[in-house]
């Protein structure tokens, strides 16, 4: 199902440009971070990435049954972001240790603003031992301006790294890194489309 509607997405989407996808890691898991704007930069980095993503989602989009069955067949898992239990960490953990790609948007919430990231994605790295690698979309934002510029998305990929913080000043020094390496994206990814 997974990749069917990947490539149903790509029917709809038409090109997307991905800059830097030789920076991807070739073996292993990896958690890809992105910037947020709307449902179009899921979608566009899901299909963009060498292998299918689990994305990391806010739990409120599981409380529908059809929107439910659609993203548990796309991999994505929810998370309580009000009150993050151990498994919000657990389960994205296991997936990275296992060879998986996990997909966090840390700054949450979809936001035209610059990337203010949470601690999740460094957490998560830190933990599994994994490299974090930045991105920025940069597109249509709603189905009527996709349909209207269908070739007109960009992703930008970031350098890989790792994260080795062993404590919470470090774990905010490393939060604040990803912040500053995503929104340096959006910029580039803004003069490209």
């Amino acid at each position: 199902m997974y990749s069917f509607l990947a490539n149903l997405a790509k029917l709809i989407f038409g090109k997307v440009e991905i800059r830097n996808a030789h920076l991807l890691p070739k073996d292993g898991g990896y958690i890809v971070t992105c910037s947020h704007k709307t449902w179009l930069d899921v979608v566009a980095l899901g299909f963009s990435m060498p292998g299918p993503v689990h994305f990391m989602a806010k739990k409120e989009l599981f409380d529908r049954r059809i929107p439910a069955f659609i993203l548990h067949k796309i991999h994505a898992f929810p998370v309580n972001r009000e009150n993050p239990s151990p498994s919000s960490i657990k389960k994205p953990v296991k997936l990275l240790r296992g060879g998986a790609i996990v997909g966090v948007f840390p700054g949450g919430t979809r936001s035209d603003e610059d990337v203010e990231a949470k601690r999740g994605a460094i957490t998560i790295a830190n933990l599994s031992r994994v490299p974090i690698v930045p991105a920025a979309y940069h597109g249509p934002t709603s189905f009527k301006e996709l349909l209207r510029n269908r070739h007109k998305a960009v992703i930008v990929i970031g350098q890989p790294y790792t994260v080795r913080a062993k404590d919470k000043e470090q774990m905010t020094v490393e939060t604040k890194v990803l912040s500053g390496k995503i929104n340096e994206l959006i910029k580039e990814a803004q003069k490209i489309s």
